[in-house]
């Protein structure tokens, strides 16, 4: 792999206690080009500007997907990765659903490695502290034909990151008419076009006051699905519930890991369809204790309330919160503070 190195380093002059998420950008990045029906090998150059046609075949029919993975430093300046192999397979996934070429295992993961390795001194030591990785692709071929690209641009990009929430009150909306995705669609596949479609009900929610939208099913608007960007669970007394996956949901990675430490640490739980009345009636009766939201960029977030049909519900965390035990759990895994039963911590 050629690897330019650029020689202007940037880190000694970021900010890093206060950075805004996913605005600041390492120094390095890695190219890598479909041409001829063959993916050359990638590149990793210094991070610039790149120049794109304006029939960019993306720009027009919207053939693009990504990833979001973060790599952590312990105490001693390690590197670490966690369930890379996951986000690769998850990455192809949505590549397959949108008819782009899949990337060979030995470009995404070693190409992210050697990345990460060059651009180390970008990960702080520290919980909350992360490097967020944005790995893309995207139709590059010049053309306003209605159809596959011929060409692609597969990049990885890194962004120092802190906590991606840091409000004390984090309150959702439950969807009543808009849909986040519909059945047969690309709701499963990290296509950009699925965020894009969010954004204007987001928009509407937050004016009222929600920081997010609870996602329900697009015929009924019956279950619920998924919370803003994040798989949700729900504790109903002592059990934990999670919508399964399906064609309109994410399978998230993070949202693994919660249903397998829930398993081993003897957590009830069920992956089963939940409704919104389910989820109503549990909190006139007292019976939800917690709510949260789980995935890359905030690991877990407790729900403090939702809205629906204008009434108010709020959640009080409980001493012995689910979402506090596993988080710790898991960020415990990510630093490299505790042992990792499970081989998702990858050393870089």
């Amino acid at each position: 792999m050629e690897i330019k190195i650029n020689n202007n380093p940037r880190h000694t002059s970021v900010d890093f206690e206060n950075l805004s998420f996913g605005e600041v950008f390492t120094d390095h990045m890695l190219v890598c080009n479909f041409i001829n029906n063959k993916w050359n090998e990638p590149k990793i150059i210094p991070y610039q500007n790149i120049s794109i046609d304006p029939s960019t075949s993306a720009l027009h029919y919207g053939q693009a997907i990504f990833e979001g993975m973060k790599a952590y430093k312990d105490t001693k300046g390690k590197v670490w990765l966690f369930r890379p192999k996951e986000n690769f397979i998850r990455f192809n996934k949505s590549c397959k659903r949108m008819k782009i070429p899949e990337i060979p295992e030995e470009y995404f993961i070693n190409g992210l490695k050697k990345l990460v390795s060059l651009d180390s001194n970008w990960v702080k030591s520290g919980q909350g502290n992360s490097l967020y990785i944005r790995p893309f692709v995207f139709a590059s071929q010049p053309t306003v034909q209605a159809s596959p690209s011929n060409e692609y641009k597969f990049i990885i990009i890194c962004s120092p990151a802190k906590s991606y929430y840091n409000e004390s009150k984090f309150n959702v909306l439950i969807a009543e008419k808009f849909s986040r995705a519909s059945s047969g669609g690309i709701g499963y596949a990290k296509a950009a076009g699925n965020y894009g479609a969010s954004f204007y009900p987001t928009s509407i929610a937050q004016d009222k006051g929600y920081q997010q939208i609870i996602w329900t099913d697009s015929n009924e608007h019956k279950y619920i699905e998924e919370a803003g960007t994040m798989n949700v669970f729900f504790r109903i007394d002592n059990k934990l519930i999670t919508a399964p996956t399906n064609d309109r949901i994410l399978d998230g990675i993070t949202r693994k890991s919660v249903i397998q430490i829930a398993k081993d640490i003897n957590i009830d739980i069920e992956v089963r369809p939940f409704s919104v009345d389910e989820l109503v009636s549990s909190a006139n009766n007292k019976s939800l204790k917690e709510v949260f939201g789980a995935g890359t960029a905030v690991v877990i977030l407790p729900i403090s309330g939702f809205g629906y049909k204008n009434i108010d519900y709020n959640i009080n965390l409980p001493e012995n919160s689910y979402a506090k035990r596993i988080k710790k759990m898991i960020t415990d895994i990510q630093y490299n503070v505790s042992k990792d039963p499970y081989g998702w911590r990858v050393g870089i």
